[in-house]
């Protein structure tokens, strides 16, 4: 039996050299446009501005409340094993 042909090795991941990576330190400042509301702003993240993120909070936004979940209970669609069910 002969060995198998080796497999090729994938190619490098290119990344896009004006990426930032987690290890960065964040951004002070630069300047974009609001993808919403299409103003000139200087933001430290791009995104929607402050003002429209102000808006959308008041807009969007909504009190957090507690959610209550029942018990989970399975079906009972499938019959027990005969051999399981024996005395």
């Amino acid at each position: 039996m002969s060995d198998p042909a080796p497999v090729p090795a994938r190619p490098a991941i290119v990344r896009d050299p004006g990426a930032m990576t987690l290890t960065e330190p964040a951004p002070d400042t630069q300047s974009y446009t609001c993808p919403r509301c299409q103003d000139d702003v200087v933001e430290a993240w791009y995104g929607p501005c402050s003002s429209c993120r102000a808006q959308l909070r008041a807009d969007q936004g909504g009190e957090a409340r507690e959610i209550v979940q029942e018990d989970y209970v399975p079906k009972m669609n499938v019959t027990p094993n005969a051999v399981a069910t024996k005395d």
